[in-house]
């Protein structure tokens, strides 16, 4: 049994990812601890995995503003010295960490303490946290097809983004059952990441009534603080009721994705991972103001495998028929779910995992671990 510290905490992105790895290492029979933030997202997704042993790190994300540069110096001190103490403490075989800004003090700890170090990269555009901690790193998981020039001493390998255990495609009728949504109408969920998004919650309340007209059925993830719970019944042609839901936060992601017929999204790489999972069709809207515009690299990959449309910001306006048309394009989402069951062949837990365990036991890394091409 070998003992390992994953850094992923801060967004939903990176604690999604860090928790499906730790699922698969405590199936093997190893101790795994996640470092996490004090974020409220952070806690509310953790809670679900009570088998789970989290501590909470300081940490702050970096900022140019005097007030933001501060408490990103305090908060990253903070964390390096609750880092330092706990590895020298507990003395893990190895830490992971999957980008965000809880990597950093625990990532400089590990090295400080000869623990060797692996980090995970799952968008297309690599994030500042990688970008500057990679030297720091004896492994490098990056998705396929992405290079990090420069970089040495550091044994690459690609792969996809791990995605937790329950979040797998059901059955159209089971998952719709679960939800209590209407066999025989169409369903459109809208996503905002694991913080919400303001303008997809504007855009959905503008366009509800048009949509029940339709007879389309809507479920809208708001992201905390940013809507009101609950189901509201509209009426669409002939006076036929038709729903829609809004909740801050789903733990039934694996179901949501399942039921629906089309997904209105921002593009992390979380999200357009648990997309490939449970093969849905996906128009994304990538936010334009994400770091180095990587969710525009990552909803561009998407686009260009095949598994849906990208369509920018600036043309939300327009967003309305763009959904009709492919809502009733059977034929369409047809052609996107073939598409995606290819993308999602790829096992990125098993290859992670195993390597890991070659990482933290001194072994000779597999130099020929398989990967597929075309994993997101």
């Amino acid at each position: 049994m070998s003992k390992f510290v994953i850094a992923c905490g801060g967004t939903g992105g990176h604690l999604s990812p860090g928790i499906a790895l730790a699922q698969a290492l405590v199936e093997r029979g190893h101790a795994v601890t996640l470092f996490i933030s004090h974020k409220e997202v952070d806690t509310r997704l953790v809670e679900k995995y009570p088998q789970l042993v989290a501590q909470r790190v300081a940490s702050a994300p970096f900022g140019a503003r005097p007030d933001v540069l501060a408490r990103f110096a305090i908060k990253q001190s903070q964390g390096l010295l609750y880092s330092c103490r706990y590895l020298r403490e507990q003395r893990p075989d190895a830490i992971i960490g999957f980008g965000g800004f809880t990597n950093a003090g625990v990532v400089l700890a590990g090295r400080m303490q000869g623990i060797p170090v692996a980090l995970h990269e799952a968008n297309r555009v690599p994030g500042r946290a990688v970008r500057r901690l990679s030297g720091l790193a004896a492994r490098l998981y990056l998705p396929p097809g992405v290079r990090m020039p420069g970089i040495r001493g550091v044994m690459v390998r690609h792969t996809g983004l791990p995605v937790r255990n329950e979040i797998t495609r059901l059955p159209r009728d089971v998952a719709r059952a679960q939800l209590g949504v209407d066999p025989a109408q169409k369903l459109l969920v809208v996503i905002g990441g694991s913080q919400g998004s303001s303008n997809l919650n504007k855009w959905v309340e503008d366009n509800l009534a048009a949509f029940a007209q339709e007879g389309i059925q809507l479920y809208c993830i708001t992201g905390m603080g940013k809507g009101k719970a609950g189901r509201r019944e509209l009426r669409g042609k002939n006076g036929r009721v038709v729903h829609a839901w809004f909740e801050a936060f789903s733990d039934r992601v694996g179901v949501l994705l399942s039921a629906a017929d089309l997904v209105l999204s921002r593009a992390g790489a979380g999200t357009i991972a648990e997309l490939v999972r449970c093969e849905t069709p996906a128009i994304l809207i990538p936010y334009p103001h994400a770091a180095d515009n990587h969710q525009w690299a990552n909803a561009t990959y998407f686009e260009q495998q095949g598994g849906g449309v990208v369509v920018g910001e600036p043309a939300i306006g327009d967003l309305r028929q763009e959904v009709l048309d492919v809502i009733f394009n059977d034929w369409l989402l047809n052609k996107f779910r073939g598409n995606l069951r290819r993308m999602s062949r790829e096992n990125s837990i098993d290859i992670i995992v195993h390597d890991l365990e070659d990482l933290a036991t001194g072994r000779p890394p597999d130099r020929h671990l398989r990967h597929a091409p075309l994993a997101i």
